[in-house]
């Protein structure tokens, strides 16, 4: 189905290109009178430009003379032209497209065009990349371009303070990894002041790697996270000794495709002895199944050294994607603490979630999104009904020469690893550079020690080297080099035949102490003579390189994604350059075994292929295929769920934050307030009114509640005597007096205060409060995603219960902001002084409300990682190990599924609670259900 849709999205392709070519002839018709523009005239072009703008033109009519401004600017102070696929390139993101272009055709430059362009608007471009170290470079390597044109940029990174940040965004052009625009996005809407906002809006984006971004990263949401109560934790530690006492097959089965346990039968009963409780299932113990679940995954799923590694008393996550332990991340969902439990460490507490946002529905704010990658093309049906994000493929530069070697399969592993070090010896010795890529440390180290014992001399880049990443990858083809890289290793760094020049000339500047932003003009002044020695340099060593066939690009395994796979080939041949790639299989590999790889086994059984032969099978190549298109199947599936199930959480997200800016933005509270009033007062009027009139009427439980929530003035004497009698009391009547006492008890408060330090007062109450709620809203939601699937079971959509809860749990939050800001405002006990300034706003104090210039010193910043984990940072930006998984709130009061009524009440729980809800049933009726069966 996919790849009908794809191919109907491609129908219109031709088009696109044609409109593409025909910009490109426009720019290239323009070169030679901006070449002749002198650098005053060529930064005037920017001011011409935005009044052009100013004026009524449009972007798409400015396209021309933006981009050939770019062109000349790059040229002048890069010594790099824009080829006319660039140029292309820039115009497909311009209108919001994904440019698919192969590795090595300069992508970097090509966001320079089309953030040029925008940015001409001054209402800011964001361009995303993938990590910090590729903002700071290309925020400093292209800033030179558009400095040349007159324009800033800015570059986000951790660690930045609000001031620094802001200044960032107030730039043209701003570079920064999707983290991090996320994170401010989340800060921004948990502000107290206007002033402590950072952004500015969200118009353009650029985002490169697109499918590393909005693919790989869209199952895990981004989330703020703050010290949660609870002891919680002991438990990871008892049921990971209980773990290890649970036989596979026998307690519990495991389906390692899926990545899912299932506790039998014999399991529960053994947990149930072991914790000296009557029945798991009842709805007190409901807290203690994902404990289990983490402690028999954190056993059964993930295996050490090759998903996670135990370094200094500490559990890190190694990417499965690109092999590096990812510093800071953490599993969530608890899986983290269970393995730490698993492993004899320290478990790290849990957190609580204060903010959170998907990418998928962060990237949606933006007015007009496009980005960047050379494989976007399995993934073209998702980026449409995702993000509305088409996919044109641009023509490469040159015309690729690279050879793909068909795959070669191996017995077992020994074999095939024998046979690549045999390949990798050969073309060693010949001068050909090789890239090795391998699927983890594991693996990249047990090749390592086989080329030691040959005597190949070779860099390792994987998770335990990778400060040195992007210097490694960049050199990866010089003459004679190995290079063995845990997949995508360095993502974002050109591998250039002969040395990536610029890389070299940038390192050689800065051994110099020169720096674009600190000394922008003695920079400009060496990079030329220092940047052309380089390029003879590598172009020499380049020859020898292309005489020896190229770079030579060797998989050690299949990568479930046929995309990392791509990748991977991708780092060969580029810019014509000549090139070759080849992966080496077994019937041991991960993907084999875990897709059943029975047909090629037989295929190799029957013809009694020697251990050290390889074959190549149509029949393999199939299996493989299929194994991957399973794959991708199953992980496109679990980010649509993921979508549509923040669906429901952004739009009420949308409607808390709008509402908190308006606020922040000046919005007048007292007509707000004065209708919270009277809608709580209706709300304790419909509980204590009802049918009939006062003759039937609570008036002492209604006071009672009343002076809860306000310093009540009226008797309930005095109301009676001004209707005549009680039977003379209708509900209006009641809402009329009451309605007006409180009114002026309120005016009574403001008098006492002053109206502008009420003002302030209301304002920080609505804020404190409606924060505190939407936390706990976020809680509550969170834990009804946890059981929403088993609706399922009552033939139930839970796609559609957890729509109609959710609405209905919203609703119930809203009731709270109301009468909790009520009851502040009347109770609170306020101390008011003078700000510093004639004109100042007054300091307003309270017990119990947060100091509205508290620094929220110990957040907890949590991003997804491609491989499911979780990298955390506090508000510093400094990588913290502590626990960053979402808290889950002990479900004391958790509603058990319905029961028989004669069912008995649970003995006690897990957590020594109360519990009046009948259990399910009961051990021995399981045990005699079971029988009936």
């Amino acid at each position: 189905m996919a790849s009908i849709l794809e191919k109907v999205l491609r129908v219109g392709e031709g088009r696109v290109l044609r409109r593409l070519e025909n910009y490109a002839k426009a720019i290239n018709a323009l070169e030679e009178d901006f070449s002749h523009l002198t650098d005053d005239e060529l930064k005037n072009e920017t001011v011409t430009l935005r009044e052009r703008y100013s004026a009524g033109e449009s972007l798409d009519d400015l396209l021309p003379e933006a981009f050939a401004a770019v062109r000349e600017a790059s040229t002048r102070t890069l010594g790099l032209r824009h080829f006319d696929v660039q140029l292309m390139g820039g115009a497909a993101l311009h209108l919001g497209n994904i440019a698919e272009m192969k590795t090595g055709e300069g992508k970097t430059l090509v966001a320079t065009t089309a953030a040029y362009l925008n940015a001409i608007t001054s209402r800011g471009v964001h361009v995303i990349t993938v990590n910090d170290y590729l903002a700071s470079y290309q925020s400093e390597l292209m800033g030179r371009v558009f400095r040349a044109l007159g324009m800033t940029t800015g570059c986000i990174l951790s660690g930045q303070t609000p001031p620094q940040r802001r200044e960032m965004y107030e730039a043209d052009i701003t570079y920064g990894t999707n983290n991090e625009f996320g994170f401010d996005y989340l800060r921004d809407n948990m502000a107290w002041q206007a002033s402590d906002m950072v952004q500015r809006g969200h118009y353009f984006a650029i985002v490169d790697e697109v499918d590393s971004i909005l693919i790989d990263e869209a199952r895990t949401p981004l989330i703020i996270s703050g010290p949660a109560s609870g002891e919680a934790n002991r438990w990871f530690t008892e049921f990971a000794s209980l773990a290890k006492r649970l036989v596979p097959d026998e307690d519990f089965e495991v389906d390692e495709k899926k990545r899912t346990i299932g506790v039998l039968e014999p399991g529960i009963e053994k947990v149930e002895d072991y914790l000296g409780i009557d029945n798991l299932y009842e709805s007190a113990n409901t807290p203690l199944i994902s404990f289990l679940n983490n402690a028999i995954k954190a056993n059964a799923l993930f295996k050490k050294d090759k998903d996670y590694v135990v370094m200094n008393g500490e559990v890190l996550i190694v990417d499965e994607h690109t092999g590096r332990i990812l510093m800071g991340r953490r599993y969530n969902e608890g899986i983290h603490q269970a393995i730490e439990a698993k492993e004899g460490v320290a478990v790290k507490a849990e957190n609580q979630t204060l903010a959170t946002v998907t990418l998928q529905n962060y990237f949606r704010l933006y007015k007009k999104i496009s980005g960047m990658t050379g494989t976007a093309e399995t993934e073209a049906a998702e980026f449409m009904s995702t993000y509305k994000l088409g996919v044109v493929s641009i023509p490469t530069n040159k015309p690729m020469q690279r050879i793909d070697q068909s795959d070669l399969i191996y017995k077992n592993e020994e074999a095939k690893f024998n046979q690549v070090v045999e390949d990798i010896v050969v073309r060693h010795e010949k001068g050909q550079p090789v890239l090795v890529g391998t699927t983890s440390v594991e693996k990249s180290e047990y090749l390592s020690r086989l080329l030691a014992k040959k005597g190949v001399r070779h860099e390792v880049l994987n998770a335990k080297n990778h400060a040195r990443e992007a210097a490694i990858v960049a050199q990866a083809g010089r003459l004679g080099s190995v290079t063995v890289a845990t997949n995508m290793a360095g993502r974002g760094t050109d591998v250039m035949l002969g040395g990536n020049a610029e890389f070299i000339a940038v390192a050689d500047m800065n051994a110099k102490g020169l720096s674009p932003v600190e000394t922008p003009e003695e920079y400009e002044t060496a990079w030329d003579e220092v940047f052309t020695a380089v390029k003879a340099t590598v172009h020499e060593e380049a020859e020898k390189v292309i005489a020896a066939g190229g770079l030579y690009v060797l998989g050690t395994e299949r990568h479930e994604s046929r995309r990392i796979d791509n990748q991977l080939r991708g780092r060969s041949g580029r810019q014509g350059d000549p090139g070759e790639s080849r992966f080496y299989l077994s019937l041991t590999d991960d993907l084999m075994r875990l897709f059943n790889a029975g047909a090629a086994e037989s295929l190799m059984g029957r013809q009694g292929v020697p251990e050290d032969m390889a074959i190549e099978s149509k029949v393999v190549s199939r299996a493989i295929r299929s194994a991957q298109s399973q794959v991708e199947g199953r992980n496109a599936e679990i980010r649509k769920n993921v979508l549509k199930y923040d669906d429901v959480l952004n739009r009420q997200r949308e409607a808390i934050y709008g509402d908190r800016r308006h606020i922040l933005e000046g919005d007048d509270l007292h007509e707000r307030t004065q209708k919270f009033l009277e809608n709580v007062i209706d709300e304790v009027l419909d509980v204590h009114t009802g049918e009939g009139n006062g003759d039937d009427w609570d008036f002492d439980a209604m006071w009672v509640e009343l002076k809860t929530l306000y310093p009540v003035g009226l008797t309930i004497d005095e109301v009676v005597s001004e209707a005549g009698d009680k039977g003379r009391i209708n509900r209006d009547f009641m809402r009329r007096e009451i309605l007006s006492d409180a009114k002026m008890a309120y005016k009574r408060r403001e008098e006492s205060l002053g109206s502008p330090a009420m003002r302030e007062l209301e304002r920080r109450v609505v804020l404190s409060v409606i924060d505190r709620r939407w936390r706990d809203h976020l809680y509550e939601m969170d834990y009804l995603k946890d059981g929403i699937g088993l609706r399922a079971m009552a033939q139930r959509d839970p796609l559609v219960e957890y729509q109609r809860e959710g609405f209905a749990m919203f609703q119930q939050m809203m009731g709270q902001i109301r009468e909790e800001t009520v009851g502040f405002l009347f109770n609170l006990d306020v101390e008011v002084s003078q700000g510093p300034g004639a004109v100042a706003a007054p300091i307003v104090a309270a017990k119990g409300l947060a100091p509205a210039d508290q620094a929220d010193t110990k957040l907890s910043y949590t991003a997804p990682s491609d491989s499911g984990g979780v990298e955390v940072r506090n508000q510093r930006g400094q990588i913290q190990q502590a626990a960053t998984d979402r808290a889950r709130r002990v479900a004391t009061e958790a509603s058990a599924p319905e029961s028989a009524a004669d069912a008995a009440p649970a003995q006690r729980g897990a957590f020594g609670q109360k519990d009046e809800q009948a259990a399910p049933v009961n051990r021995a009726e399981r045990r005699q259900q079971g029988k009936n069966k």
